[in-house]
């Protein structure tokens, strides 16, 4: 493991690269983005917001959302711009009471939704071939959330897709990546958490094709050619947690008392009781946890040194979020020790090593 000298990410992290002088693809990115002129960007966007305009749509654009701060940024921000937006949720099937009063507060801006629920005993199933096959718990959230979007956008004729930051921007990707200008398959298929699946790729005996229907994405016909193109606000405006929290909690957003669920951000991460397994997975397969994720952007955005970030990670990163995984547990009906068993056949023993019956990095941050 090489770990970048700027911030505290390694390159065990999917899709990851340092380069010679010993800086990520992460924080390269958010250079090249400071010195971005954002007028210019803003331009870029209102030409956006004009061509919307001229279609006179119902709906001028889809917003996907949860509820969290970014989310409710990104609304904000939307209608800002005069726009009539559509928004849609993947409704999580472990949505926490914060998460859920965070998405009433964001309807309450004034805005259409869909909360879609998936039916729960398919919703179960999935979720434990998935951790069996993968030891991952996002991927039916992921291509729900793609896919979904993409056939809601379609069948009411809506002509953008609005989403939030690109995750090859903020955690490392290409260059192409990051100037992504219309989110396409082979982007998702790269950085959208679905291991180069399809849905129909997990039919089977106790899985149909009409179950697993809201995880499938509609093919385009000659009747029906409309394709909406999907784009990244991140790429326009400056994109920044601290700062897309602290224009939600003007309008209602709470955020978690006392810890954080997962990481650093007591403020993110907290719409659903999955997502800390998610990020508690990653120790096992990459040696690193949500900490690295949310220091590392504290770092590019001059709000911690590199040295106060490595004692963090040192003292408190690799925490096991014990209620969740009972929950995640009792859902789909297997053991504590069964999922602990799972994690130990993912675990990476290139970065791993057992000393005096305990694993620990061979490479740890220093």
């Amino acid at each position: 493991m090489r770990y970048c000298i700027k911030c505290v990410l390694p390159d065990s992290r999917p899709n990851l690269f340092i380069s010679k002088n010993g800086i990520c693809s992460a924080c390269m990115a958010h250079a090249n983005r400071k010195k971005r002129d954002g007028v210019q960007s803003k331009k870029k966007f209102l030409n956006i917001i004009k061509k919307i305009k001229k279609k006179k749509n119902l709906y001028d654009c889809l917003i996907p959302v949860s509820g969290g701060k970014d989310s409710t940024w990104q609304v904000l921000k939307i209608l800002s711009f005069g726009l009539n937006p559509l928004t849609f949720t993947y409704k999580p099937i472990l949505r926490t009471k914060i998460g859920q009063a965070n998405l009433n507060n964001l309807k309450k801006i004034g805005v259409h939704h869909i909360d879609f629920t998936v039916n729960e005993n398919v919703e179960k199933k999935f979720l434990k071939k998935v951790f069996f096959k993968f030891g991952a718990v996002a991927l039916p959230m992921h291509m729900a959330m793609w896919n979904m979007s993409f056939n809601l956008a379609k069948s009411f004729s809506i002509p953008y897709i609005i989403w939030g930051e690109n995750s090859a921007n903020e955690y490392g990707g290409s260059k192409k990546d990051q100037k992504l200008k219309n989110l396409n398959t082979k982007w998702i298929k790269k950085y959208g958490i679905n291991f180069n699946t399809t849905a129909k790729d997990w039919v089977d005996k106790d899985l149909t094709e009409k179950e697993l229907a809201p995880f499938i994405k509609f093919k385009t016909n000659k009747n029906n050619n409309f394709s909406p193109v999907s784009i990244f606000l991140g790429d326009y405006f400056k994109w920044d947690p601290l700062e897309t929290y602290k224009v939600a909690k003007k309008f209602g957003f709470k955020q978690n008392k006392g810890k954080a669920k997962t990481g650093v951000y007591k403020y993110a991460d907290i719409d659903d009781d999955l997502i800390s397994i998610h990020h508690f997975l990653k120790i096992y397969k990459f040696g690193f946890s949500r900490d690295s994720d949310n220091l590392s952007l504290e770092i590019r955005n001059n709000r911690l040194s590199r040295e106060r970030a490595i004692s963090l990670i040192k003292k408190n990163s690799f925490k096991t979020p014990s209620k969740d995984i009972e929950k995640f547990c009792k859902l789909i009906g297997i053991t504590k020790k069964k999922f602990f068993e799972k994690c130990e056949k993912f675990r990476n023993k290139k970065i791993w090593i057992l000393k005096n019956n305990k694993w620990k990095l061979k490479y740890p941050i220093n």
